[in-house]
This record gives C-alpha cells, sequence and structure tokens, in this order.
C-alpha cells in the first residue's frame, strides 16, 4: 500500500482522545486503529506485533547484520485532539498545489487562505490533503504512523543492513497521557525519534517545561437585593487574579522560545468559580517564576478579601528534554547527519508544546522530534503535504542504514 491510501484510511478512523476519562487508552474508539496496525504489521511479516492491555502497539525488526550497531526507535501517536471533531473525515487531495487559497467548503465559506496561513506558500507544487472545513484532519499524528508502515514496507523489501529497529504507536499523546504506561524495557533501544511534527525541515530537541494550574474561587453568594458590601462574586475576583498575571504572556501575544500563562478553561457562578491554565516556558528559571506569579496572585486576594477566597493547584506536567539529549546526543548527531547526506536543509526548532518524546527522554530515552509534513494542527484548517511525508520515508530508511 503506497503512503497516500494508507494515510487516507488511516485519518478515516475516529481515534479522538478524551482527558475527563479515566481508562486507557482513554478512549476505546483508538484501539480500531491500533488493532488494525497489529494487523498489517504482521502482514507485513513481523511476527512479534502486539497490542498491550494499555492500548500501546510494540513491534521489532531485528538486525540483519553481524556488526554492533545502535537500537534505533520509532513512535508515533493514534490520538487525535480533542479541540476539533476527527469524526467523518472528508480528506481531499490537492495534486501540485498552485500557491492560491483553497475553498475548504464552498457552501460555509471556509476558506484556507495564504494571508492567514502563510505556510502554504512554501508548500507549493506539493502534493496536500485538506479537510472539507468541519474537521480537523489528523495529521498529527496519522501522518507519523503512514511514515512508519510505509518506512517498514520498504524497508523489509530492501536489502539494506539495519540494527534492531523497535516500534511503538501510542494512545492519548494529546491528552498528555501517551507514556504514562510506556515499558521502555521492552521496548529495548538505545535512542528514538518521535514523528510527531510539521514541516520536515525542522528538527526538534527542545521543547517546553509544562505545568497545569487550577485556581478555584470562593465567593459569598447574596441575594442581589441585599448584596451591598456583603456579597462576593467569584466571577469578577476570577477576573482579579487574571488581571494580576503578565497581560503580555499569552499565547496570542507570545513565540519561539517566549512562555505563556494560558487560560484554557472557566466556569462558576457568584458563588464559585474555576479557572484552568496551562503554564509553559523553555527556561526553567522564568518557569518557576511563572509559577510563583499564581502563588502571588493568590496571597494578594487572599489578603485584599480577608479569608481564603483563592485555591491554586499546580502540577507540573513535562520537562524540557534539552538537557537530557545533550548530555546523550547520538541521536540528534545521527539525524543530522542524515540530512547532510541527503543534502536537505534542515533547522533546529523550540517546540512550543510537548511530545511522548519529552517525557520518553526524561525517562531515559532520548527522542527528539521529526517533522511529518502537517501543519495547523488540532483545528479544521489542518492539512498535510504528502511529498513531505514521502521524502521523510526516504530519510527513515537512511536514518537506519
Amino acid at each position: 500500500m503506497n503512503i497516500r491510501d494508507r494515510f487516507i484510511e488511516y485519518v478515516k478512523i475516529d481515534t479522538q482522545s478524551d482527558e475527563s476519562s479515566n481508562t486507557y487508552p482513554s478512549t476505546a474508539k483508538q484501539l480500531d486503529l491500533a488493532k488494525k496496525l497489529v494487523e498489517e504489521l504482521q502482514q507485513l511479516g513481523i511476527s512479534n506485533a502486539y497490542l498491550d492491555k494499555y492500548g500501546i502497539v510494540y513491534a521489532k525488526i531485528p538486525k540483519n547484520t553481524d556488526e554492533i550497531v545502535d537500537k534505533i526507535g520509532l513512535i508515533a501517536h493514534m490520538d487525535t485532539s480533542p479541540d476539533c471533531s476527527g469524526k467523518d473525515v472528508e480528506p481531499r487531495i490537492i495534486e501540485k498545489y498552485n500557491g492560491e487559497d483553497i475553498v475548504l467548503n464552498k457552501d460555509e465559506n471556509i476558506i484556507l487562505d495564504t494571508k492567514t496561513f502563510p505556510s502554504l506558500l512554501k508548500n507549493v507544487g506539493e502534493t496536500l490533503v485538506v479537510t472539507n472545513g468541519k474537521t480537523l484532519l489528523g495529521a498529527d499524528d496519522k501522518a507519523g504512523i503512514a511514515i512508519i508502515m510505509t518506512f517498514i514496507e520498504k524497508l523489509l523489501a530492501s536489502d539494506i543492513k539495519h540494527g534492531q529497529i523497535s516500534i511503538a504507536f501510542t494512545p492519548d499523546e494529546e491528552i498528555g497521557r501517551g507514556t504514562d504506561n510506556f515499558n521502555i524495557e521492552e521496548f529495548d533501544a538505545d535512542y528514538a525519534y518521535t514523528l510527531d511534527g510539521g514541516d520536515i525541515h525542522y528538527i526538534e530537541y527542545e521543547n517546553f517545561n509544562a505545568a497545569s494550574a487550577i485556581v478555584k474561587i470562593h465567593g459569598v453568594s447574596i441575594h442581589p437585593g441585599s448584596a451591598k458590601d456583603k456579597m462576593i462574586n467569584s466571577i469578577l475576583v476570577a477576573e482579579e487574579f487574571n488581571d494580576l498575571l503578565p497581560s503580555d504572556m499569552i499565547p496570542s501575544k507570545t513565540e519561539g522560545y517566549q512562555g505563556f500563562n494560558h487560560l484554557c478553561d472557566i466556569k462558576g457562578n457568584c458563588e464559585y468559580t474555576e479557572m484552568e491554565y496551562i503554564i509553559r516556558n523553555h527556561t526553567k528559571s522564568i518557569f518557576e517564576k511563572q509559577k510563583k506569579d499564581f502563588e502571588i496572585a493568590k496571597n494578594i486576594l487572599n489578603h485584599k478579601y480577608g479569608y481564603e477566597i483563592v485555591e491554586v493547584i499546580i502540577e507540573d506536567s513535562y520537562e524540557n528534554m534539552r538537557t537530557y539529549i545533550e548530555k546523550d546526543p547520538r541521536s540528534l548527531d545521527r539525524i543530522v547527519n542524515v540530512y547532510k547526506r541527503l543534502n536537505i536543509d534542515h533547522e533546529f526548532e523550540p517546540i512550543r508544546g510537548g511530545t511522548d518524546g519529552a517525557r520518553l527522554t526524561v525517562m531515559g530515552l532520548p527522542t527528539p522530534n521529526l517533522g511529518t509534513g502537517g501543519y495547523n494542527y488540532h483545528g479544521r484548517f489542518e492539512y498535510a503535504s504528502l511529498t513531505q511525508m514521502s521524502k521523510m520515508v526516504d530519510i527513515l530508511l537512511e536514518l537506519v542504514k
């Protein structure tokens, strides 16, 4: 099966994860793709492929050389983001993209335009896959899966000499649980690569330090007709709290290495309001200061109102993998040499988020991230370049030699 057909087949399977679920995986429908991948791997001749009780697919391609060589791992995730529907995806292929705006849905006037999404202009001449404007596409990360599966098929049909190659497809990466039950010993690699990035010309080995914050506001509800000097509206106090945080440290005002505090959910009434934040920064010292800012805001408001009106609960999520990769740079050196040998331009780019690889790196398995040719993840304007996906297959074939 070619990479186009694989990718189209995978994105039509709904694998959206659910952060409110306590099961592993968080949604049973992710297993539909997992079981399909195990079957496909076994049909390709990898009889050891299996699905574990946590919804993780594992497989190994044995070494075919007597030389002592590194054991390399390749990883992609099966779930799609809860931020946008992944049900009834209708992918459409655009051959030799011409650089013009793309009408995704004429009836609803949904347009993928080059002014809003200038990355399109880098894809002129490439074969693209877009949505119908009603769902995400699922290139994050089914493009990564399609690349790895196509790589496996081509590798097994070739005479390339290689060391052991470990494969894993994880669930629930989008909700931060992709590696909660990952068995590094079972995976058995010296280092690995997640195929979960965007433009294939970017190599990523540093990411945000991350934390989540729950802010609970305990107000005082009184009938509004007799509320003078008695009512404390928790919704208004929540606004006060947010105003005490740095106003320029929000996603819409940051880029590159700049961190942010993102208010991603708020619900409440006069009596009680709860806010959910994510806290992100590449620099550990600034990251720690951001967390302190939440405590400072809490203390200011508790002092102002004279009781524990604000609670703040902060939990760390993952770390920046850069320090760990630099201590053991074999994975980075190897992929850089591949790009040089193939004469493909490359740049290093910080991830404004996290990947399974970030947590695996901290757990002891160095795992930088490679591009898949996907763009505008987590929304209806997501698209993927089949041209770049095919080129990444060639990069992986060179990587394992």
